[in-house]
């Protein structure tokens, strides 16, 4: 109950930050229970029905396979929800297991785990996952494994920035002197204090690695036909814009929207936890 009032209580204290919890709301909702919602399998062919403009039978029209865009766009908020939940996940492991050994033991260990987070940092995010995945083959398995390799090396160096900030404190020393091993110290003492940092930062990445999913799926190296992914769908509507404008702008509006609600959420969290995640609570 007091985790309800607390988050409550963030969602009134701005309008921007009701808005976000709002869409997030939404297309957690839609991720989840929208297999239930569609009134078309996302994927039903009807050549009669090609270019429906929206009506009562078609909420967002049809597609040039006569597919029910509402249906595929309800199918891609799922698609867009996993794809960035096991991104997140395995960025959060890999980044912050090695960042925390990294500020731990200091040393040739961190030189050399840090020079290696280097070497994946020096690239532009979108091109390098673009270059993994064109050279491993377009689908959703590749984009994943494209975008936690991009994903990784941020949590690493905000892993290692806050368990050397951490590791000479007075309870780190205390629990040395006591005995602990590194594997205690890192379980018991300083990831748990990193914990609400990182939480932060995935509320800012999950818009960025939607639209990013996205993305490579509009180059052709993500989703492919016929998936029901946003960024596919608008690859797919790019030679129907002016005969069917409905095409295009209903899966370019999910994509959009669910990307505002998330980043509105994360700078909601920001504005709320900072500056040392002693805010109002």
């Amino acid at each position: 109950m007091r985790t309800i009032a607390r988050f409550g209580r963030f969602a009134a204290a701005s309008r921007l930050n009701l808005v976000g919890v709002g869409l997030v709301a939404v297309v957690l909702f839609a991720a989840v229970f929208g297999q239930f919602l569609t009134p078309y399998p996302p994927d039903a062919i009807s050549l009669l029905e090609r270019f429906s403009p929206p009506s009562l039978s078609h909420l967002f029209g049809t597609d040039d396979y006569g597919r029910d865009i509402f249906s595929r766009v309800l199918a891609g908020a799922a698609i867009s929800v996993q794809v960035a939940a096991v991104v997140i996940s395995i960025s959060v492991v890999v980044g912050t297991l090695l960042g925390a050994i990294a500020g731990l033991f200091g040393g040739l260990v961190d030189e050399a785990l840090m020079r290696l987070t280097d070497l994946f940092l020096a690239f532009p995010a979108l091109i390098l996952a673009a270059a993994i995945a064109a050279t491993w083959g377009g689908n959703l398995t590749t984009t994943v494994i494209a975008l936690a390799t991009v994903y990784w090396p941020w949590y690493a160096r905000l892993v290692r920035g806050q368990v050397l900030s951490l590791r000479e404190r007075e309870f780190v020393t205390a629990a040395r002197v006591s005995g602990a091993g590194p594997v205690d110290i890192l379980r018991r003492h300083l990831l748990p204090s990193v914990l609400p940092y990182v939480i932060l930062q995935v509320s800012l990445d999950i818009g960025y690695v939607i639209l990013y999913t996205s993305s490579l799926s509009f180059l052709g190296l993500g989703a492919q036909p016929p998936t029901a992914e946003w960024g596919a769908m608008m690859t797919d509507a790019r030679g129907f814009v002016r005969e069917a404008w409905w095409f295009p702008t209903f899966p370019g509006l999910a994509l959009a929207l669910t990307v505002l609600g998330f980043n509105l959420l994360g700078d909601g969290l920001r504005d709320w936890l900072d500056p040392r995640i002693g805010g109002r609570r």
